[in-house]
């Protein structure tokens, strides 16, 4: 664990690598330029040490940026917990105004997003991340102190402003780390803690409402205090558990460090070097067409994945068993989507076909949905709940894994991963508004919407999406792009990023 005392001096190390003077060379470097730590030794040796990295990457990265991922998920879908145990009620609030609680979440959170992952990169991961969580947790437990409908608009509105940087953050982090190979599976054990957090949260909110009238204050209160409360301390431990970039990472020793950019530059990578933030890479983002087709498979799978992680208890309880009962069982679907998604994860990795995942994947939810859509028998609906989150969940993590594997540069991926995030994120609103009282207990609008999203845009735009990257490797492979380097310098070949013309797309 990195002491305070070293993160503070991280600017100043002789051991720093960036574009202060460092021993392993320039801003903009090829994998020739950087000292081989492994030179001589033979490629068993070198795969040797190649596995103890990845190992001791895995062991300080990953499990604490799940943990956090699983308290920013429980905290922005608790309320859904709270909801069936009496929050609506004793707020006096109409269906459209709890509604109206879960849209506005996601319009701050949404439009702040693409502008997180550029303060990551200039405040450092371990500063940023623990400044946004314990200014989150502020506000989730401001909403177990609200009176009206007013007051929890406004702790909704401050908390998707405060987790707007967690989930397009630490995707794009993690990318700074891994190879393109690599990055699948660790963005699916990442995304698996959301939903473990919708099991998790299922167990939690039916033991913290038990504590109704303790203080005054009722069970859904409770949910959002202690929870609230939790994250802050999370935050102020995240100081020293979340590490910077690998060139100024302190638990990495130089010859580690080299290794790690060996590793990136060898796969045509230079996203964890240091680069100056311009427009010219916000704009670059803007105009790539990838941005966009990714945005629109992003969209549907989570424009499903909110409308089922916000109501499903809500539907389950309509099934006939009450508010406990309920939180209980939305327990399993979620276990079983946590599993999936770490196996589709490795899949796609093995395969580098994420495209083919995608696409195969949300057949499963496609099933789903148009059985809770086509059947009023409460065994096929529940049945129907496993699939549909069998075929979300994978699904968010693949198209987040996919959409960085083909995008190149320090900014132009945050950018773009902050884009994509961000729109599918904003439709968390139509998610919030589709579930309506007046249509219990079928909710058939709902789960048609629901089902809409994932026909048209999460099946529907990987097809496309996966059709346009193969064409366009065709021609890569044929030489039809060599033009773009003509004429350019080394450097300026470099910076083109995912249009260097033997960059070829994950697919």
């Amino acid at each position: 664990m990195a002491s305070a005392l070293e993160k503070g001096n991280d600017s100043a190390s002789d051991e720093k690598i960036g574009d202060v003077a460092h021993p392993l060379g320039h801003r903009h470097t090829q994998i020739d330029d950087l000292p081989d730590p492994d030179a001589g030794l033979s490629e068993e040796e070198k795969a040797q040490h190649d596995r103890k990295l990845l190992w001791k990457l895995d062991l300080k990265l990953i499990p604490w940026l799940s943990f956090l991922y699983l308290i920013s998920f429980l905290d922005r879908t608790n309320i859904g917990n709270a909801k069936i145990d009496g929050l609506q009620e004793d707020l006096h609030m109409t269906d459209g105004q709890y509604n109206a609680t879960l849209s506005i979440f996601f319009v701050s959170y949404a439009c702040f997003e693409p502008l997180t992952n550029i303060l990551l990169k200039r405040l450092r991961p371990s500063i940023f991340l623990p400044i946004i969580m314990i200014l989150w947790g502020i506000c989730m437990t401001c909403m177990g102190l609200v009176h009206n409908f007013s007051g929890l608009m406004a702790a909704r509105w401050w908390l998707g402003v405060a987790e707007a940087g967690l989930f397009p953050g630490v995707n794009y982090y993690l990318s700074c780390w891994y190879r393109r190979s690599e990055f699948g599976i660790r963005a699916a054990i990442f995304f698996s803690a959301a939903a473990l957090a919708g099991s998790f949260g299922g167990l939690l909110a039916a033991a913290i409402a038990k504590m109704g009238g303790v203080g005054g204050k009722a069970g859904w209160a409770w949910i959002f205090i202690l929870e609230g409360l939790a994250t802050i301390l999370v935050g102020i431990a995240s100081y020293w558990l979340v590490h910077d970039f690998p060139d100024v990472a302190t638990f990495l020793t130089p010859e580690d460090r080299a290794r790690v950019l060996r590793r990136l530059r060898a796969d045509k990578q230079s996203s964890a070097e240091h680069e100056e933030f311009k427009m010219t890479y916000f704009w670059a983002s803007v105009k790539d067409w990838k941005t966009w087709c990714f945005a629109i498979i992003y969209m549907g799978a989570d424009g499903a994945l909110y409308a089922f992680s916000l109501f499903l208890p809500s539907i389950i309880a309509q099934l006939g068993y009450t508010s406990t009962t309920a939180n209980l069982l939305s327990v399993p679907p979620y276990a079983g989507a946590a599993i999936l998604t770490v196996t589709v994860g490795y899949i796609a990795d093995r395969t580098q076909q994420r495209g083919l995942c995608n696409i195969a994947t949300s057949l499963l939810g496609i099933i789903g949905f148009s059985m809770l859509l086509g059947s009023g028998h409460a065994p096929v609906q529940y049945a129907g709940t496993f699939l549909g989150a069998l075929g979300i969940y994978p699904c968010v993590a693949n198209t987040i894994s996919w959409a960085a594997n083909n995008v190149e540069g320090v900014y132009k991926r945050g950018v773009t991963l902050g884009f994509v995030i961000g729109w599918g994120n904003l439709n968390g609103v139509v998610s919030s508004n589709i579930y309506r009282a007046r249509d219990k207990p079928r909710y058939k609008p709902g789960h048609a919407v629901v089902l809409a999203y994932m026909v048209l845009w999460l099946f529907g735009g990987s097809i496309v999406t996966r059709f346009l990257l193969v064409r366009e490797n065709k021609k890569r492979a044929r030489g039809e792009r060599d033009g773009w380097a003509e004429g350019k310098s080394e450097h300026e070949i470099e910076m083109l990023g995912d249009k260097k013309p033997d960059f070829m797309y994950t697919l």
